[in-house]
């Protein structure tokens, strides 16, 4: 689930919030860590488990109707076809999926219901909706078709749903987007052969421990760090390193000090990479560069080591 563009995020939120907080012991630092890293592994089930609310609300309007004393001809003979889609099906039926959605609350009822009802009646108005339930045709490949477009078009830049993840927990907003794309890659796979893995929390075994190391080494060596990066940084004004850079270059540093199978390269694009959203318009230049100087620096006295072909860029 997790892969380690987003391991890297959270860690920087999180040692953000330390250094911020001035308090944080390395325990609370790494559990924090671990907890981020879980809750996306929910909010992916959450999020999957909105297909089979989905269902539950077209399921009801149809019984509604059956029910009437004189229903219409089309509520008579309802088009069941969004009901029976393959993949919310699927969804429903799998045990192992239900009970993990049912033990850590990932449901749309109650107080969420008001929003999947909403949902499906703007996805009831849709054109493509309209041409999926007047085809003819009935195949996995065209629920799938059907559920990526709601993934891909109502859900992200949603104001209700945004408000809604955001009483859930306060990292599902900053998610969203990772999920709904391995959302829409195991659409793919569920097309091909009608089953869906069950992720786990981190994507590969190593992550989690690159998570842990990662964290701890740039929390423990955070302040001799800030002192490497301050010597570095001509005609030093305290005022001109914003503090989400600080924290970036920081842990760019341990990152590359802590791991000598991972090449400097990439760890100086993931970094940069990361400063585009979440700090300055600037700081993309300013972390590169100063990365760049700190790390070559290092490596030419020995305090950093890369191990492995091709790893040390001359």
């Amino acid at each position: 689930m997790v892969n380690r563009r987003l391991i890297r995020i959270k860690a920087f939120k999180v040692l953000f919030s330390a250094v911020s907080s001035g308090d944080a012991s390395i325990a609370e630092v790494e559990k924090n860590l671990v907890q981020s890293c879980a809750e996306t592994l929910n909010l992916y089930y959450l999020m999957m488990n909105l297909a089979v609310a989905l269902k539950g609300v077209a399921d009801a309007k149809i019984n509604i109707g059956l029910s009437k004393l004189n229903p219409t001809e089309q509520e008579k003979n309802p088009n069941r076809k969004f009901s029976e889609n393959s993949f919310s099906k699927y969804l429903m039926e799998n045990a192992e999926f239900s009970k993990f959605c049912e033990k850590n609350g990932l449901v749309w009822r109650d107080e969420l219901l008001g929003f999947v009802k909403k949902l499906y009646n703007t996805i009831s108005e849709r054109e493509y909706f309209t041409k999926y339930m007047e085809s003819p045709e009935h195949s996995v490949k065209e629920d799938c078709k059907l559920f990526a477009k709601i993934y891909r078009e109502e859900l992200e830049d949603n104001e209700d749903l945004e408000t809604i993840l955001e009483d859930l927990s306060t990292t599902y907003n900053d998610d969203l987007s990772f999920v709904l794309g391995v959302i829409l890659r195991n659409l793919d796979l569920f097309k091909k052969d009608g089953t869906l893995p069950a992720p786990k929390v981190f994507l590969k075994e190593d992550d989690r421990e690159f998570a842990i190391e990662l964290i701890r080494t740039s929390f423990h060596n955070y302040r001799r760090l800030y002192q490497l990066v301050k010597s570095n940084v001509d005609n030093w004004d305290s005022d001109r390193v914003v503090s989400t850079d600080m924290v970036l270059i920081t842990m760019g540093i341990a990152e590359a000090i802590t791991f000598p199978t991972i090449p400097v390269k990439v760890t100086m694009n993931e970094y940069v990479e990361i400063s585009k959203y979440y700090s300055t318009i600037n700081s993309k230049v300013f972390v590169n560069g100063l990365l760049n100087k700190i790390i070559k620096n290092m490596l030419s006295t020995g305090e950093i080591v890369k191990s492995g072909r091709g790893l040390v860029e001359n």
